[in-house]
């Protein structure tokens, strides 16, 4: 593994084309001078990203991909190349909504596979490489809907259980990465003015943005490991 010396810390952000994971990119770039692997399908959003990019202190490197291909994960640790990795975002996910009694075994394994499985694959690929000082910080973006004890709505079984699984993922991988110094959050966020929010709650105004939230996030990456690990968090004003 190459360690990256007085280079920009080297981060990777999963479906960074749009929302808050865009957000959460622009300012990991911008504000706090990280080279950011930005993978996300939208190749022309990717692209108006960098340019977006292009006059901050970092670097954002584009890498149009859809992490549920088979091969997507081999895909990322290649983009990486060797190099030193300070932190994973796993934002990347699928948002499904039915009514109960509509839902299909298709639309869950769907949701399953982007809300938990590739951040479980993509995480253990890239922990070796996260490794050292200071730790490797790997944070979930999780959802109040799979926060346990939050409150639930209709048409969201399925979506909310695997944003579930992926908050006691976030706990079981800070068990089995804590050895190595890696640390492992997970933020569970509320209602952030995004076009997944916007599809599960029509006509609903959020009281919060997706900048305001991705420049915290950026920040929680670099400085949260060292006060949490295996910690599940609600970022939540209100409710949903």
């Amino acid at each position: 593994m190459r360690e990256q010396g007085n280079e920009n810390p080297l981060v990777v952000v999963t479906g960074a084309s749009t929302g808050v994971g865009r957000a959460t990119a622009k300012a990991l770039a911008n504000d706090h001078g990280c080279t950011v692997i930005a993978v996300a399908r939208n190749a022309g959003n990717l692209e108006q990203l960098v340019r977006e990019c292009g006059q901050g202190r970092g670097e954002l490197q584009p890498l149009p991909l859809d992490l549920a291909e088979d091969d997507a994960v081999d895909h990322v640790v290649r983009a990486i190349g060797g190099r030193r990795v300070r932190g994973l975002v796993n934002n990347a996910g699928l948002f499904i909504k039915h009514g109960f009694g509509d839902w299909t075994a298709t639309d869950a394994q769907r949701l399953f596979l982007l809300n938990a499985t590739v951040p479980l694959l993509l995480t253990q690929a890239l922990a070796p490489l996260m490794e050292g000082a200071p730790p490797g910080h790997v944070l979930n973006i999780g959802s109040m809907g799979g926060y346990q004890g939050s409150v639930k709505f209709p048409g969201l079984a399925a979506y909310s259980a695997s944003k579930a699984a992926l908050a006691n993922l976030t706990e079981c991988m800070a068990e089995e990465l804590k050895d190595g110094g890696v640390r492992c959050n997970c933020i569970c966020l509320g209602a952030v003015d995004t076009a997944m929010l916007r599809a599960a709650f029509p006509g609903y105004t959020a009281p919060v943005g997706p900048d305001e939230v991705g420049q915290y996030l950026a920040r929680f990456l670099l400085e949260g490991h060292g006060l949490f690990n295996g910690k599940v968090l609600p970022m939540a004003v209100g409710t949903p």
